[in-house]
């Protein structure tokens, strides 16, 4: 693959695979601290070589961790699209995949890099959003149900485990929902909307369609939160 040896690192992100994989340069900073669960697979191959695939912006760098990602933070090691990785097959000892493969074009073929360059036997972390609303770094395209993370792996993996850690309980979901619903609104309706209890919100959805509340948000804040997207489309004449 074709690529430019930098100071930092190594680029493979072409103008070619900019446009295939729809790569947009973004202000957004993606920076997550690891968490035990990673931290302890870092420490289990402290003598082989790990691949965090989307790595973001770290404060801590590992020398037995490779930060692979599409924007060149200061901590990139390699540039490049999860969808291509580009790196011999059965490299590494860990791969570790943090809220990254809902950002993907194409997250089947990204989890296929992943395993492909994941040593047989090798430890595999993977986490991705269910509950969560829209966040880009530029793009968001999937959340995924547990199974639909198992499964997007498919029959080239075992399961250990499928574990829901304290960052990902449900209580961040619905915090995260209301103050961004609250942020939406102005004046009184947010007043009004931040004294509601929680009794409140258990009755029929039909009852509040006609609230200020739901009726004041933006079209860009009911994408962000919308319980689900309906798309018309028409298909292109060739």
């Amino acid at each position: 693959m074709p690529f430019v040896e930098t100071e930092a690192g190594f680029d493979f992100l072409t103008e070619d695979l900019r446009r295939e994989f729809n790569i947009l340069d973004t202000s957004n900073v993606s920076s997550n601290d690891y968490g035990p669960p990673v931290l302890h697979l870092i420490q289990k191959h402290a003598n082989g070589i790990l691949l965090d695939c989307g790595a973001g912006k770290r404060k801590d760098y590992y020398s037995n961790v490779v930060n692979f990602e599409v924007v060149p933070y200061a901590s990139t090691d390699v540039r490049g699209v999860g969808e291509v990785l580009p790196f011999k097959d059965s490299s590494f000892d860990a791969i570790i995949s943090v809220a990254v493969l809902e950002h993907v074009k194409n997250p089947f073929q990204c989890a296929a890099e992943l395993i492909r360059v994941l040593k047989p036997g090798g430890d595999l972390y993977c986490c991705v959003p269910f509950l969560q609303p829209y966040h880009g770094y530029p793009n968001h395209y999937y959340n995924m149900t547990a199974q639909g993370l198992v499964n997007l792996f498919g029959e080239a993996i075992s399961v250990d485990s499928v574990d829901v850690t304290d960052k990902i309980l449900p209580i961040w979901s619905l915090t995260w929902i209301l103050q961004s619903w609250a942020s939406g609104l102005e004046g009184g309706v947010r007043e009004d909307f931040l004294q509601m209890r929680v009794a409140d919100f258990l009755s029929s959805p039909m009852d509040h369609l006609n609230s200020a509340y739901v009726r004041n948000l933006s079209h860009e804040k009911n994408l962000e939160l919308a319980s689900a997207c309906f798309l018309k489309a028409k298909k292109k004449i060739s």
